[in-house]
This record gives structure tokens, sequence and C-alpha cells, in this order.
């Protein structure tokens, strides 16, 4: 951290959360590991996409696929059941907000009220249908993919219940969430080729490969869904995990279990968030792909306190707001002149604090 980064921090002494989150949040981010310039080639600006706001609601989609054989069928539903509960402990949904379709659905788990159900098309095609009209703009929608996909430089598919999917024909579903910020986070087996297809401007496409070839089952799944339980891949410690540190914190630790085990890794995880269908194993925010998932964040308002009155919630929402800026501002950093980036940096970083006691004083009284 350099010396105008300091004055900008001791201004604000008389909180000394604030100051220690702040500290460690520039000198997380200023690192030379993370702050390496890239070109600005194939950088898309975040525009919109991703606002915090007090009246925007996020929803969550879980596609389960069948399976073969009891161990890995139990394995899918762990990793299903788990990220529903982690959902809402950690992240504010409700059950209303998060749709799963797993398997048979009710067939295969009758006493299981988490299941809305089947992972067929018809069911699939209905509930999405269903969510584009209840969803409005400016909404969020996270879409999780777990289970089995086969791919081949023709077509890729994700295997449900009865004919499998296409990624063009699931990418035609969601056309109708054109007004809204989409993360969809593929976890299947040879994902690549499906997931490109989805690739497109405002959204962030997590595969759990990086070509059709890799088609033994990926690990990613239980790492991704690790990194938001308890919010365990938060690298920046603001007590929230975006899409990217998601992405990281899963990608690395698959990196170390292929290590400790001595095997070649079958699978490498990537990210596009910049529309071009050019997945990037190793996304920082000021490279081609990171930038938008870095700002993306799955949590609720209300992840921490589900009794925020609409005061608290504006002040949060403003919280989360300024932080992004200051992220995107960042990542932005070689595009300014030095006198005119620390200029905003610092005023934004004032203004970060400032709302942020604010906010807490709030909460205090």
């Amino acid at each position: 951290m350099n010396n105008r980064e300091l004055s900008t921090l001791n201004g604000f002494q008389h909180s000394a959360a604030i100051l220690q989150w702040l500290m460690l949040a520039v000198a997380v981010c200023f690192t030379p590991a993370l702050a390496a310039q890239g070109s600005a080639d194939g950088r898309m600006d975040p525009g919109n996409y991703f606002r915090e706001r007090a009246d925007i609601r996020k929803y969550a989609v879980i596609l389960t696929g069948p399976s073969v054989g009891e161990e890995t069928t139990s394995r899918f539903r762990q990793w299903s059941f788990s990220l529903h509960d982690i959902l809402i402990r950690d992240y504010g949904y409700s059950s209303d907000s998060i749709t799963l379709l797993m398997d048979r659905g009710s067939d295969s788990y009758p006493d299981n009220s988490r299941v809305d159900g089947a992972c067929d098309r018809q069911t699939i095609v209905t509930q999405l249908e269903a969510l584009a009209g209840q969803v409005k703009d400016g909404d969020q929608l996270t879409l999780f993919l777990i289970g089995h996909g086969t791919g081949s430089d023709e077509e890729s598919k994700f295997n449900i219940v009865g004919p499998d999917i296409t990624g063009e024909e699931f990418a035609a579903l969601l056309d109708n969430f054109d007004q809204q910020d989409l993360v969809i986070v593929n976890t299947t087996s040879a994902s690549y080729g499906f997931s490109t297809s989805l690739s497109s401007e405002g959204r962030v496409v997590i595969s759990a490969t990086r070509s059709p070839a890799e088609k033994f089952d990926p690990i990613f799944s239980g790492y991704f869904i690790e990194a938001l339980a308890q919010r365990n891949g938060d690298l920046d410690k603001n007590n929230r995990v975006s899409m990217l540190e998601a992405f990281n914190y899963a990608r690395q630790s698959v990196d170390a279990w292929y290590e400790e085990q001595g095997r070649l890794a079958s699978e490498h995880a990537s990210l596009d968030d910049n529309g071009d269908a050019l997945f990037t194993l190793d996304p920082n925010a000021t490279e081609a792909d990171g930038r938008l998932a870095e700002i993306a964040y799955i949590d609720v308002l209300t992840a921490d306190d589900a009794n925020l009155s609409p005061e608290a919630l504006a002040l949060k929402a403003q919280v989360q707001e300024l932080e992004r800026e200051v992220f995107l501002l960042r990542g932005r950093k070689a595009d300014f002149l030095a006198d005119d980036y620390w200029a905003q940096m610092e005023q934004l970083l004032i203004d970060l604090a400032r709302t942020t006691g604010q906010y807490h004083e709030y909460l205090e009284n």
C-alpha cells in the first residue's frame, strides 16, 4: 500500500472496523498477483450489470440430472441439497426463491420438500417460463447445473431425464431473461461446449472443464459449493463471496487435490464474462475475463439479518454499490492518469467509509 492509500484511510480511525476492512481490501486487491495490468483488448464495460439496490430480488435454479450408480447419485444429491441449504442459511434466499429440479423429482425423493420437480425437458421449460414471468428488470438469476454432460465438435448436451438438452436449446430458454443479470455455473462433465453456447454480454458463465475431451466426472462442483459455504471463498474479507472468488477458490482446490493424489488433472475450470465465448483458465479483473465476475454476488441484502428495516436495507445497498464502484475503478486503473485515478479512488473510499459507518451506527441504535 502506498502513502496515498494510507493517507486516505487514516482519516477514518474513528471506526476501527471500517479502517481494518478497507486496509485489508486495498492491500489484498493491489498485490502484484491480482493487479497485474493486462491488455484492455476484449474487456467489456460492466455498465449497469450486477448493481446493488434494495429493490433487486435474486433467484436460484438448481438443475441436477440423473446418474447411474448409487455412489454418484448420492454425491449429486448431497451437492444439490447442500447448495440449497447454503443459499438459505448463508445467502438470504427463501424456499420460494430457489427452484430445485432433481433427477425424477418426487418419484426419486418423495419425502424431500426441497425438490420442486423432475429434471426433464418439460419441467425445465415450464419452471423457467414461470420464473421469467415473475422476475422484473434488474433482478438476478443464478443457475447451477450438476450432473453428467456429453460433448463433441458438433453438439454438447446436459444429461437430463428423457431426451438430453443441447447448449443451443438451453440458451434459447435463457433468452427470456435478457433484462436480468445471469450467472451460470455448469459443473457437469464435458461442460465446455455446452457453456460456450450460453455466453452473452452481461453474463458470468463458469464451466468445470475447458474442452469436450474432459469427460470424467469433475470434482469442481464440490469445491465451488465449499467456497460458498460459510463464505469460505471470501478473499478480500468483505463478508461476501463474488463469483470470481468462488471460481478461484474451487479451481485452486481442484488443482491441489490432483497434486495431492499424484494424478494428472482431468479437469480444468474456465470462466467467461465478456460474452466472447473464449473462456479463461485464470481470470482476473484486469484481463478479458474476470471483471464482471468480480462484482457478481449472489447474496441478498437480508443474508445476515432478515429483520432489517427499509432504511437499513437502503444503507446496506449503498455500501455494496460503493464497494462495486471501488472494484470497477480498480479494474480500470490502466485507463487513467495516476492523479485522476487516485482522486477518484480516494473519494470512493471516503464515501464507502462514511456510508459503512452510518450503516453500523443505524444497527447499533
